[in-house]
């Protein structure tokens, strides 16, 4: 099974940024797309963004216009350039790969550890 790892995760003030990265042990142009998911503290894991191995990009709509998700397949890599962070942004991050195009978690084949994100002043 592939194995993903996170970074980029930490402490960031109201409006700040952070760019979370994804190092996939496998190809990851051979997978449907790749997504981020997150988790909030006594809430369900939830899609935020995918892209699809043809670069179409999905995202949730509390995500649209702040953050961006892309990939370099050459590097076996999946990035999500948040800006504008909000605290209730404030989540476990994780990366995963998906079997299809749908940005839910029962499409998911893999996933990494998770990236702590947190917004606060």
């Amino acid at each position: 099974q592939v194995q993903l790892v996170e970074s980029g995760g930490g402490s960031v003030q109201p409006g700040g940024s952070l760019r979370l990265s994804c190092v996939a042990s496998e190809n990851i142009a051979s997978a449907a797309s790749m997504a981020w998911f997150r988790q909030a503290p006594g809430k369900e894991r939830e899609g935020v963004a995918l892209i699809a191995n043809d670069g179409i990009s999905t995202y949730a709509t509390f995500v649209k216009g702040r953050f961006t998700i892309s990939r370099d397949n050459a590097k076996n890599t999946l990035f999500l350039q948040m800006n504008s962070l909000k605290p209730e942004d404030t989540a476990m991050y994780y990366c995963a790969r998906m079997r299809n195009r749908q940005l839910t978690s029962r499409s998911v084949n893999s996933w990494g550890q998770g990236t702590q994100v947190t917004v606060s002043s």
